[in-house]
């Protein structure tokens, strides 16, 4: 390969790979795994939690899951390691606190969220789920949680 052609390629895969992160300030927290950015640009963007997923609102847990990921991150400065949007034009992203906390790991850990296994297959975060299970904590105390998919399967 020529120089010019690798220069090129080396610049387009750093410009693709800073387009995939944002930063801002958390302004709004819709429910669990749902939040609005604000960036330094003033642009308002719709985050919605890479991997994992929370309680629907109306169903067991969601005032807590959403108490929860609010204590982290309202009003505070995160990055989102950006993977794509989903058909509702979300961004959908991994979301890291100042000191480099994972949220979605956070959510998993607590016991606020089922690892969405149909979108990531992170064994750590299966064991992390798995972990919250045991322990029964958070929404795990409950002896039968159902699952955010089969509750919007059945409101349907």
């Amino acid at each position: 390969m020529n120089r010019a052609l690798l220069v090129l390629l080396f610049t387009l895969t750093a410009w693709l790979a800073v387009s995939a992160q944002l930063r801002g300030t958390v302004i709004a927290i819709a429910d669990g795994d749902t939040f609005t950015l604000l960036t330094a640009q003033n642009q308002q963007v719709k985050i919605r939690l890479h991997g994992i997923d929370c309680p629907e609102k109306k169903q067991p847990y969601s005032n807590n899951a959403k108490a929860y990921i609010s204590s982290l991150v309202f009003g505070k400065q995160v990055f989102v390691q950006v993977k794509n949007k989903d058909r509702y034009g979300r961004t959908i992203g991994v979301v890291l606190l100042e000191d480099k906390r994972n949220v979605n790991e956070l959510l998993l850990q607590a016991g606020w969220a089922w690892h969405f296994k149909k979108y990531d297959q992170d064994a750590r975060w299966a064991a992390m789920e798995q972990q919250a299970r045991r322990n029964r904590k958070g929404l795990w105390a409950d002896p039968n949680p159902i699952a955010p998919w089969d509750w919007r399967a059945r409101k349907k």
